[in-house]
């Protein structure tokens, strides 16, 4: 029988029972599109959070003073430590012959007023440095530079949360605000950067000479953390060497642990991208067993077919068709679900993955390897699947078929 005619006959024999075709078409269909989608939305997270860090700025080491773990995906420091100073940045910054820049930084959460407006917020102490190394861009307005640090002056620049909480919206620029009781100039807003890596909002702080804020503030010696920029991304981690074995020695550590953490951007990035692909991984995995679970669907019903066919098994062995007739139809019925199946699911992942992308405002980056992997996947299961119905049914003799009641 030519192989046009069994294609023909095969999708009859399927449209003649048109549930049971569209349920099992279904489970592959499905089994395909969650492989689809939960590939490219791992995949866009992934992208989402390496570019939440790379935002951060480029060639970073960041120095936290004492020990900093993660708690629900944001950075908790164990204790308070003051052995950090500023006068470690000067010394990173004159020793360390792969940094380029460093700039240090003091943080504490203090009360904002403007006329009746009142709100409890982030307050942060940067050298001007920061801008520059941090990427952090001015909107309206400017940033101070080192003579207004220098001179402990009381500017701030503030983040757009912060200028539609306070000033709803109006251009801040210009007027002054108490921090703490303690009059500032707003001289500039930045551009909004959103949620960082830590699930910190970025724009809801405000920002102050380090000295500034050191001096009149929170009256600390100690700072918080330093961030520094290394001059090439390929000398990061002999920079972080050479900041680490200096401040060790700078606090007289000898045989006792660090009493800082440093961490390494392009350590941060591949840890990150370690974690979004096992993550997705195992995602997929998960949505891989039910296109399996498909499979099998299709196994059960082609072995029910071929159990109702019998007589008509029976029937054409006995006019001729020979064993491999037999079998070549039934592994055509199994490869047409399969194959239906994996090309809907493929249209049914890109679209439901961009649905999700726009409805949901979450990164998507469509993955196509894993689109081919889905129909690859679909025709194997398909053929796997058909292969034992195929051969029981072709192996029956026809006066046992035809004696089928």
């Amino acid at each position: 029988m030519k192989i046009t005619k069994t294609i023909a006959l095969s999708c009859k024999l399927l449209a003649a029972h048109k549930l049971r075709t569209a349920l099992c078409i279904s489970s592959i269909t499905i089994g395909v599109a969650a492989v689809v989608v939960m590939v490219s939305m791992g995949r866009g997270t992934q992208k989402r959070v390496l570019d939440m860090i790379n935002d951060m700025g480029t060639n970073l080491i960041v120095v936290n003073a004492g020990h900093i773990t993660l708690v629900g995906g944001r950075e908790r420091q164990s204790a308070i430590v003051t052995s950090l100073r500023p006068g470690d940045a000067d010394a990173i910054g004159d020793h360390c012959s792969y940094v380029m820049d460093v700039a240090p930084e003091t943080s504490r959460k203090m009360n904002v007023q403007w006329e009746s407006e009142n709100l409890k917020t982030k307050i942060v102490g940067i050298a001007p440095a920061a801008f520059r190394i941090r990427n952090i861009e001015i909107e309206k307005g400017r940033s101070f530079d080192s003579v207004e640090n220098d001179m402990g002056q009381r500017v701030a620049v503030m983040g757009s949360v912060i200028v539609e909480k306070i000033f709803h919206g109006e251009d801040p620029v210009g007027y002054r605000i108490r921090i703490g009781g303690v009059p500032f100039e707003v001289v500039g807003v930045m551009k909004a950067k959103g949620v960082d890596a830590s699930g910190v909002d970025r724009d809801d702080r405000i920002l102050i000479p380090i000295k500034t804020a050191m001096h009149r503030l929170v009256r600390t010696n100690y700072i918080q953390r330093i961030h520094i920029q290394v001059t090439d991304s390929t000398r990061l981690e002999r920079a972080e060497a050479e900041t680490r074995e200096l401040l060790r020695e700078r606090h007289r550590l000898r045989d006792k642990p660090d009493d800082f953490t440093i961490q390494n951007q392009a350590t941060l990035i591949q840890t990150e991208r370690e974690s979004s692909r096992i993550l997705t991984f195992l995602v997929a995995s998960v949505a891989a067993i039910s296109l399996l679970v498909g499979g099998i669907g299709i196994l059960a019903v082609m072995l029910t077919v071929s159990r109702e066919r019998r007589k008509e098994i029976g029937l054409r062995r006995a006019i001729g068709a020979r064993r491999r007739d037999i079998r070549t139809q039934f592994l055509l019925e199994s490869l047409i679900i399969a194959c239906l199946g994996g090309s809907l699911g493929v249209l049914l992942g890109i679209l439901s993955t961009f649905i999700a992308s726009k409805l949901g405002n979450w990164p998507a980056i469509q993955a196509w390897d894993a689109t081919f992997a889905g129909l690859v996947l679909s025709f194997i299961i398909g053929l796997i699947s058909g292969i034992y119905p195929a051969t029981k049914a072709s192996e029956l003799e026809p006066i046992e078929a035809l004696r089928t009641e």
